[in-house]
Parts: C-alpha cells; structure tokens; sequence
C-alpha cells in the first residue's frame, strides 16, 4: 500500500510539472521580441492583414484568454504551423525527432559500454594512478564544451587524417534510396536490406555520437565510481572477501549488482540530456535533428517552431524521469 502511495504520488507531480511547462512556453512566446504575425506575414503586409491573422490566432484578447486557447490547441495535438517549413509543427518534429533519437541511442551506448567499465575499475582501485586518470577523463567530459569537442573531431578525423565522412546524416549518393520507415536511416537501411548505405550511416554516425557519449560518459562513470565506493566500503561485501570469493566476483556480482539498480535513474536522466541537449552537436554536425530544426527555426523567428519543439523535449524529459523513478521503485527491493 505504501508503494503504491509514492508510486502514486510520482505520477500525480507530473500534470502540475506539464502544466509549469506549457505556462514557461507561453510566457516565453509572448515576452520575446519577435511578432508571430509579422513572422508569419512578413515585414510589409498591410495593416488590414495584419489585423485580420492577428484576430484568427487570438491575440488580440487578454493574456489569460491567449493561455486557454493555447492549452486547448495543445490538448487537441495542434503545436502551429512552422513559418519555415509551412507544415505543421507536430509534422515536422515526427520528421526530425527520429534523428535524434538514434544519435541520441548511440550515444548513451557508447557512454555505458565505456564509463560503467570506468568507474567500477576507478572505484576498486581508489586512489591509484588509474584513478586519478579515470576522474580527470570524467571532469573533461562535463567541463570541455560540446562544440568546441565537434569541431575538435571534424579537424583531426576529418581534415587532416580523412578517415571519417564529413558532416551529415549519409552520403548524396544515398540520398532517396532508403525508403523512410522509422525515420532512423541506420534502421531503415537494415530494414531494406541496404547494407552499403547501413555502413556509409554507421560511419557518419561515429563522430557525432563519439562527441555526445563523451559528454555522459563523464556524469556515468563519476556516478558509478562513487556509488561503488560506497558499495565497496559496506559490510557485506567486508563478509564475501572474508569467505575466500575471487575479487571479480566481489567486485561484479556483490558490489556491482548491489548498485545497478541505483543506475538506472542516472541512465535515465543521462539519456534525457542527450535527447534535449544534442542541440549544439546536431549544429556542428548538421545532422538532421530535432536539434538541428530548433536552431534554424530560431535563427528564423519561427517561433511556433521552437516553443513546439522545446515543448516536446521537456514531455520526453519528464516521462523519463517518471519511467526512472519507477523503475527504481520495482527493481529495488528497500525502496518497496
């Protein structure tokens, strides 16, 4: 019963989190100093023009008033249209979003294979030259900045050594040959059978995903590395060294396997950041993304667009953390 309480109590936070949300866009879209009607008529419409489209989106009316038929268009799935594209931004985040998405994946892949590894092996030797290695790795990847890093990349990897493509989702010679099915070109190559077009993405797919997963690898493996120094301090497992097991059991199945559960909230908002923050690595890269769209749109005054896409993110984000808080409350047997 007390489970369900707090199980209960996290998902009842959510609506008012959405609501605070919805209300920090609002307010976003009508303090910046960007007309949507001029936007979307352009700088010389007459007046009469004006006018008119600005009492068909309802902005003539009092705030309080735009605030409602803004949740209403929200809750009917309307986000606008984009100045830019002329669709529907709802249209065009189911284009783009799968792109993130599958950068996004790869990346946190990389973070885990890499920074799990990294911080059990930090842990277990603390205060080692390892160590110390391991944890000015760790600061790196949340003190050098994400661009900064891309542009790194391109230079050695791209410029100068010519081992990686460059910039972009795939080849022009792919372009319109893998037809569209989950919007993830690395998938949708697969799913064609397309197995040259599956290594031109995988190969355009490295160095942005090398560049995100170093960004959580920092936060995965300075989490893992103090969660195991904790776990490895504690009495049961002073009690399994005394009973002869090997270190790598010790240190894989009783240490580790007492903090895995605890892990899964840090993969979980890892993986959040990625989703909204790729944003500067989608620039960089001119990868077609989620990201990539909010930032021409933003250097467009399309600000349906960005307070659309914006929106999206947060939504994602706060449906992870509850999925965390969740999963953390079944997998863990204190918690219940």
């Amino acid at each position: 019963m007390r489970r369900l309480r707090a199980l209960a109590a996290s998902v009842a936070s959510v609506p008012v989190t959405l609501f605070g949300l919805v209300l920090i866009t609002f307010v976003i879209g009508r303090v910046v100093p960007i007309d949507p009607v001029v936007a979307i008529v352009g700088d010389h419409a007459p007046p009469q023009v004006i006018a008119r489209v600005r009492l068909e989106l309802g902005l003539d009316r009092p705030l309080p008033v735009q605030f409602v038929i803004y949740v209403n268009r929200l809750l009917h799935g309307d986000l606008g249209r984009s100045v830019m594209t002329s669709h529907r931004v709802t249209t065009d985040i189911a284009h783009y979003f799968p792109a993130t998405i599958e950068l996004a994946t790869a990346a946190i892949l990389i973070a885990l294979a890499v920074g799990i590894p990294l911080g059990v092996f930090a842990a277990a030797k603390g205060g080692s030259r390892f160590d110390h290695f391991v944890r000015v790795i760790s600061v790196g990847g949340q003190s050098v900045p994400v661009f900064v890093l891309g542009m790194i990349f391109l230079l050695v990897f791209y410029v100068k050594l010519g081992i990686a493509p460059g910039t972009g989702q795939q080849d022009v010679l792919f372009e319109g040959m893998v037809p569209r099915v989950t919007g993830m070109h690395i998938i949708d190559a697969a799913l064609s059978g397309q197995w040259d077009a599956v290594q031109d993405g995988l190969a355009h797919l490295a160095l942005p995903a090398l560049v995100l997963g170093y960004f959580s690898l920092g936060y995965i493996t300075r989490m893992t590395r103090a969660y195991m120094l904790d776990a490895l301090h504690s009495e049961h497992i002073i009690t399994a060294r005394s009973k002869g097991l090997s270190a790598a059991r010790v240190l894989w199945v009783h240490a580790f396997g007492n903090v895995a559960v605890g892990l899964v909230t840090v993969i979980a908002l890892a993986y959040a950041n990625l989703l909204s923050g790729a944003v500067l690595t989608e620039t960089v890269f001119s990868w077609p993304g989620l990201g990539m769209y909010l930032t021409v749109s933003l250097l467009n005054a399309d600000m349906n667009a960005v307070l659309g896409a914006t929106l999206v993110v947060g939504v994602v984000y706060v449906g992870l953390n509850l999925l965390a808080d969740v999963a953390y409350r079944l997998l863990d047997p204190r918690v219940r």
